[in-house]
């Protein structure tokens, strides 16, 4: 029996996918539950599974591809009946069934009304929300799917194209052939080595564009004196390191005083929605990860129910798997603030870009050591590190987002020589 294998269903937010490589070639006999083939999402990078005990006998995407969930990717062959085939969104490691789920942006799931007699296209949730927040006619889209689907990235590109024919262009006459004055690039291609884009690249390159095109950035700083952070750590940090075996960072202290300052200032964990604001009600800190193959986003969840101990184990472990490649779904869904830790790459200032949809980003910089004025005249050298704080203006003003950064610097410099992390 002859079957079509899908991408499957793996969240309502998860629209599309991108053949990142495949794992079997036609012809290939191929067990259930063996992997076909890794595809790259927005969120995590998955292996897909076969659902039965056959014979791999076409493949129908080609690897870069983008695929829409729920599209045909291959062909197979197998002696199963039909029954005993099971659904093969229930099959991928680590990814749960469609169902009804918590968080994330609210959407318009319903499918579109049809009329007798009239059929008309389906689109996504996220293309029709797109097209609702920037009054597209997605009639006037040209599609780039399968069978002439309309994906996010069309609506984007159809978006882009419409300000860019709103701005009058300046013509410059041509200047005169000039050999002597040519360019070495423009002769010739020498210079130049072209890389191909690699799967999470690309996706990470589609997020980035997404939340400057569609979300309007502004930007804070604060410098926070982390001090008596520091010392504290240093004081626990052996004995931690040989009780727990893993390593008490800073990032374990910081997440605490952040899951503390989005709860005393709510509109900071929180997504717009298009008419309305949404407050989220829990709380998954998104820790930007970098890895051989781009940044990855895990998500520590009900991290407001962890203390200081539980956050460094966690960071641990997720951040372990992610540049091992060994994230789940679930690891990577839910979150509603992101922290990316950039001192630890010798940053000092930096202007981040929002995790979209969410509300804000904060950055954490690179503690140094110097001479600051204390009790009145007085010049004492201290740890300082800044703080910097991307925010979505549709939803946060400055005097809001100022005033969850004065929260999160005060937990900072509060830190007892004596607290319990436990």
């Amino acid at each position: 029996m002859a079957i079509t294998i899908e991408l499957p269903h793996v969240g309502e937010s998860v629209v599309e996918g991108i053949i990142g490589k495949w794992l079997k070639k036609p012809g290939d006999r191929v067990e259930k539950y063996d992997p076909l083939v890794e595809v790259v999402t927005d969120k995590v990078t998955m292996e897909v599974p076969s659902p039965v005990d056959g014979i791999l006998t076409r493949i129908l995407q080609e690897e870069g591809a983008t695929v829409a969930m729920g599209a045909p990717i291959a062909e197979m062959e197998t002696e199963e009946a039909e029954k005993e085939i099971g659904t093969i969104g229930q099959l991928v490691k680590g990814v749960k069934p469609v169902g009804p789920t918590g968080g994330g942006v609210e959407e318009d799931i319903a499918p579109p009304e049809v009329e007798v007699g009239v059929e008309r296209p389906r689109y996504s949730p996220v293309v029709r929300r797109l097209a609702r927040e920037h009054g597209v006619d997605l009639t006037k889209v040209t599609g780039t799917g399968l069978g002439g689907r309309i994906s996010r990235n069309d609506v984007l590109h159809f978006i882009e194209g419409q300000r860019q024919a709103s701005v009058i262009p300046t013509v410059v006459s041509p200047a005169p052939a000039n050999k002597a004055t040519s360019s070495p690039v423009a002769a010739g291609h020498d210079e130049e080595e072209v890389i191909p884009l690699s799967p999470i690249r690309r996706t990470i390159a589609e997020n980035m564009v997404r939340s400057t095109s569609q979300i309007p950035h502004a930007w804070g700083m604060v410098e926070a004196d982390v001090t008596n952070l520091v010392r504290r750590r240093e004081s626990l940090k052996e004995e931690f390191l040989r009780r727990e075996g893993v390593e008490l960072s800073y990032l374990s202290f910081i997440i605490q005083a952040v899951v503390a300052s989005l709860k005393e200032h709510p509109p900071l964990n929180s997504v717009w929605g298009g008419d309305k604001i949404i407050l989220k009600k829990h709380i998954g800190i998104g820790i930007a990860v970098a890895t051989t193959q781009g940044l990855v986003v895990p998500v520590i969840h009900s991290a407001d129910s962890l203390s200081i101990a539980e956050l460094a184990r966690t960071l641990h472990n997720l951040t372990a798997k992610a540049r091992d490649g060994k994230l789940t779904l679930e690891e990577v869904h839910g979150g509603t603030f992101t922290i990316n830790n950039t001192g630890a790459l010798g940053s000092i200032l930096s202007q981040p870009i929002i995790n979209f949809p969410q509300a804000a980003i904060l950055t954490t910089e690179a503690i140094q050591r110097r001479p600051v004025v204390v009790d009145g005249d007085a010049i004492a050298i201290r740890s300082i590190m800044n703080l910097c704080l991307s925010f979505d203006h549709r939803i946060l003003d400055g005097a809001e987002a100022s005033a969850f950064l004065w929260s999160v610097k005060g937990r900072l410099e509060a830190i007892e020589p004596n607290g319990s992390i436990y």
